[in-house]
């Protein structure tokens, strides 16, 4: 990697044109010089594309004829950072990320801290972790930020709202599955690299503020979630881990659709419901990709195992 690399900041937009503004006059201030702002528009419809075109001519916009969800909305560039429209940037969040990535050539991808947007003292994310019962997570979430998370130190992998991926690593594992479309596209992508060798540095120091759920949520973000976790579990954990620990993966799954039942009468339970029947209509065909994604693997199931964490 060349000693200031271009990045691409990719945000994905989808009506998110009250959060824009905040968004890139941010990235704007970004103290990191060599970078490009690339806005992929999944068909908006609230005067996104007037906005940018208007009052930021710097940002390259991609506007897409329909609306292809996150995973859709990827580009490459040597470091390629995505990042929520949702958010504001801290002005050496970029700098950050890319020394970290400078000085860990082994790490394929580099984790923001990303605290609440309203709550500046209260953590969202501190690197993505994933649960011995197959469900992802984000560490340290809605946790007070005291210092407990300013360790630079490697995690499971970052949370998609504001990560930077290693363009190398990128063109190895590929991007964002685009039948993932919206939730743990990133989850995916992390266990794809773990599998292959790759690590992810949390960098504490590249500090991101986010809407929560500003530009998706509710029951769209259930049905997927409870589709998506399903296909990670059956794609990406290896078979030593699913025979050791299917126990606890069942129960989780089984927990899930427990409370969902409990909160009926709630649009995102009963959405929750039909994301996992979703998943597993679509198991036939998420199994056939397991053996290729398997093949990828570099590591030992032990390295693996150690990223894993047990569900409190």
């Amino acid at each position: 990697m060349s000693p200031q690399p271009l990045v691409s900041v990719i945000i994905p937009n989808w009506n998110g044109a009250r959060y824009l503004p905040t968004c890139l006059d941010a990235l704007r201030r970004q103290t990191y010089p060599r970078r490009e702002v690339i806005v992929v528009d999944n068909a908006s419809e609230d005067g996104s594309l007037l906005l940018l075109r208007r009052d930021y001519p710097e940002v390259r916009l991609l506007a897409l004829a329909e609306n292809r969800g996150f995973a859709g909305g990827v580009a490459q560039g040597e470091i390629l950072a995505l990042l929520n429209n949702d958010t504001e940037a801290d002005p050496r969040w970029l700098a950050e990320l890319v020394r970290a990535l400078t000085e860990h050539p082994e790490a394929g991808s580099a984790a923001s801290k990303m605290k609440l947007f309203d709550r500046r003292d209260t953590i969202q994310s501190a690197g993505d972790i994933f649960y011995t019962s197959g469900v992802p997570g984000n560490r340290g979430v809605w946790q007070k930020d005291e210092g407990q998370f300013d360790r630079e130190e490697y995690v499971f992998g970052g949370c998609g709202g504001a990560v930077a991926y290693r363009r190398k690593m990128l063109d190895q594992i590929g991007l964002f599955d685009e039948q993932f479309f919206f939730n743990c596209e990133d989850v995916d992508l992390a266990w794809r690299a773990q599998l292959a060798g790759w690590r992810c540095i949390y960098v504490p120091t590249a500090v991101v503020y986010h809407h929560l759920s500003a530009t998706g949520g509710g029951a769209t973000a259930s049905f997927y979630t409870g589709r998506n976790t399903i296909w990670v579990i059956a794609r990406d954990i290896p078979g030593p881990l699913l025979r050791r620990h299917w126990a606890a993966i069942l129960t989780a799954q089984a927990r899930i659709t427990w409370d969902a039942l409990k909160a009926w009468r709630g649009q995102a339970a009963r959405a929750r419901l039909r994301g996992q029947w979703a998943g597993l209509v679509g198991l036939p065909r998420i199994l056939r990709q397991r053996r290729a994604i398997q093949a990828t693997r570099r590591v030992a199931i032990s390295e693996l195992e150690n990223l894993l964490e047990r569900p409190q």
